[in-house]
């Protein structure tokens, strides 16, 4: 089915279902309906007909009224089971544009035509094709049912994310729990999910820890653990714990939202593959034209009018771009609803397309190769305290400032198990330092300024990380020992590195930090080219050199300030869509933050390519064999093929491609998959 075709079928659906009908379901109800109803006409149209009791072997009984049945069923086969393939070849030339469905109404209308001609008399008896027309449409509509059936399933995409949000949510209103339908909440609300139960909304973990289970949005099967002061997405599931969340997004505005947009954009864009199918397409109906055209002559020349009209109907019946239509279009539908069950949000399907051909991975360091926040890295220890001595004595005097090193601190001394007592007369001075009195000793953490307003020496020296930044903890007016603190490097990272080194492709680092930070990061993942110092308005010319120097470039990075870069890549990926799910200047964009994700997307790339390729050969080679097959170009050695054969076959050929595209549904889109060798 063409891209145009695709927009006159739906109205052809309209033209045939009841007022109510909308979409791919109702479509699979509707051709259902319609298969089922003419087979029960078809069955004694057929067993009625003399010429099929004829090939059969077996004799009509004397029976009045018998001879009627082939003509009235017949007709209302014609009328009823054909008029999706009437109306839709209207359309067709109406717009200027011929394809399957002329193909198959200018077939069918030919049986029609011959068979009322021979029943009337006015044409010979052997003319009388009512069993093919009526197995014609009823083959044609089994394949219409399985396409709708293949393409509903695709659909279902977006209705199973919308269907991932609960039926109703429970809102904290004072000291009561009231249920209220998710539509109804409001920015601010206080919700209560249960255990096991699902976020109705996008919101901030206020009360409560628990596992949530992300792999509906994220692709990733293992939940991941959020608490006070974390976000989570409307739809995840908190598997083990109740949460209270303060809900910060609804409706439209939700991630959920933003990936039923992107599918839905996804699927209604097309392809440089889809553009070639459809120009396939249009070739085959003059194909068959011409084909036909030549068919009536040589059998007019070298048999008979009536095997004439047989040939002709046959190469029409088998030449239907059926196949060929649905080889791209599914396999590319298919392809968008697997990866945004995979946390792969495809906004563009040609940036897709492209991917598989991309030999060079931009990253943006912060945020995408780290996590973009200070994580305590080193530390250092002097006097009577050991290193945990230290980092416990910090985190208490940091535990009440909101600084994203005093975060990091407190959150170090968290990981470490390690007890922080209270802290009393905090003061923060800034450019300087806190101080605070804890266990009654006075605790300072600072920077250089803090040494120098004691006129201290640093402990540091040359240990630091290169970039690192370095906090003093100095206790009772002497240095106790010192922290070092820098952007975390994602454990992923390192893994998403080695596996597209593996395939082959070179792996670019741009930031905007200085020259030593980055070395470092690059120098721990193994990346083989770092650009630092770069400004966010200038990443847009560093991706313009790499193209420059031959490199198909694919940029990774946060989609915030990288929009310029994003948006001049060949491919453009965000990474960690959260909220801001619908980053214009990405053509996909991936719903976790993890970097290995960039490997499903080159997976999913190269595996629906295949089965593109596998799908146009299948169809527009067998249209190349089969036509001149239904032509007779094997009559001389004794082989012509029956119409009702070649109608058989035809949708067999519709069959395989949509089992072929089917395929793509068993491609594992999960991060922790995309590493493993291929």
């Amino acid at each position: 089915m063409t891209h145009q075709e695709t927009a006159s079928r739906h109205q052809h659906h309209q033209n045939v279902a009841p007022a109510d009908h909308s979409g791919h379901t109702d479509h699979v109800a509707l051709y259902r309906r319609m298969f089922w109803v003419t087979l029960a006409l078809a069955i004694p149209t057929v067993l009625a007909s003399s010429m099929f009791a004829r090939l059969l072997g077996y004799t009509l009984p004397d029976l009045p009224g018998l001879a009627l049945i082939p003509p009235v069923l017949g007709t209302i086969i014609y009328l009823w089971g054909g008029r999706p393939f009437l109306t839709g070849a209207v359309q067709d030339v109406r717009s200027r544009k011929p394809g399957m469905m002329l193909l198959v109404a200018t077939a069918i209308t030919v049986a029609f035509a011959a068979s009322w001609g021979a029943t009337l008399g006015l044409l010979s008896h052997e003319l009388e094709f009512w069993w093919e027309l009526a197995l014609l449409v009823v083959i044609m509509l089994l394949g219409h049912w399985i396409e709708m059936r293949s393409l509903a399933r695709t659909s279902s995409a977006l209705d199973s994310l919308a269907a991932l949000l609960p039926d109703e949510a429970e809102r904290v209103e004072g000291d009561a729990v009231v249920h209220v339908a998710p539509a109804d909440l409001v920015l601010g609300d206080i919700v209560i999910v249960r255990p096991g139960g699902r976020v109705p909304a996008d919101g901030e973990v206020v009360e409560g820890e628990a596992d949530v289970d992300e792999s509906m949005i994220t692709g990733e099967s293992t939940p991941v653990r959020r608490g006070p002061g974390q976000h989570v997405v409307a739809g995840t599931v908190a598997t083990d714990s109740a949460l209270r969340l303060r809900v910060t997004a609804v409706g439209e505005d939700t991630a959920l939202a933003g990936i039923r947009r992107l599918v839905a954009e996804a699927q209604s864009s097309q392809t440089r593959a889809q553009r070639l199918a459809d120009r396939a397409a249009g070739w085959l109906f003059w194909f068959a034209v011409v084909a036909a055209a030549l068919t009536a002559v040589a059998w007019t020349v070298v048999g008979s009018q009536q095997e004439a009209l047989v040939r002709v109907i046959t190469v029409l019946v088998i030449a239907c771009p059926h196949a060929l239509g649905l080889a791209i279009p599914l396999v590319v539908a298919i392809a968008t609803e697997r990866a945004a069950r995979g946390g792969v949000l495809v906004k563009d399907r040609l940036a897709l397309e492209r991917m598989r051909t991309v030999n060079a991975v931009l990253f943006d360091k912060t945020g995408t190769l780290t996590r973009g926040e200070p994580a305590v890295v080193a530390l250092a220890s002097a006097g009577p305290l050991n290193d945990d001595g230290v980092l416990t004595l910090a985190a208490a005097a940091e535990s009440d400032s909101e600084h994203p090193l005093a975060r990091a601190i407190v959150a170090a001394a968290g990981a470490r198990g390690l007890a922080v007592p209270r802290a009393t007369g905090f003061r923060s001075r800034p450019a300087v330092g806190v101080t605070a009195t804890v266990d009654g000793r006075t605790v300072e953490v600072g920077g250089p300024a803090l040494l120098t307003s004691h006129d201290l020496r640093p402990l540091a020296g040359d240990w630091a990380p290169d970039g690192a930044t370095v906090l003093h903890v100095v206790v009772d007016g002497g240095v106790a020992g010192a922290l070092a603190l820098a952007d975390e490097v994602r454990p992923e990272s390192r893994e998403a590195v080695d596996a597209l080194h593996r395939l082959g492709l070179q792996v670019v680092m741009v930031t905007g930090d200085a020259e030593p930070v980055a070395r470092a990061v690059a120098a721990e993942l193994g990346i083989d080219r770092v650009f630092a110092g770069v400004r966010p308005e200038r990443k847009s010319a560093t991706v313009a050199g790499l193209q420059r120097d031959g490199r198909i470039v694919a940029m990774v990075g946060d989609g915030v300030n990288d929009a310029p870069a994003l948006a001049q890549a060949d491919v453009g990926i965000a990474i960690g869509a959260g909220t801001d799910v619908a980053i214009a200047s990405a053509g996909v964009i991936l719903a976790s933050d993890d970097p290995r994700s960039v490997l499903s997307v080159i997976r999913l790339s190269r595996a629906s390519y295949r089965k593109m390729k596998q799908n146009l050969a299948w169809a527009a080679g067998y249209n190349l064999v089969a036509v001149p097959l239904a032509a007779g170009v094997l009559a001389p050695v004794g082989f012509v093929m029956p119409m009702a054969v070649g109608a058989l076959l035809m949708s067999l050929s519709t069959v395989v491609v949509a089992v072929n595209a089917q395929l793509l549904r068993r491609l594992d889109l999960s991060p922790a998959a995309s590493i493993l060798p291929q």
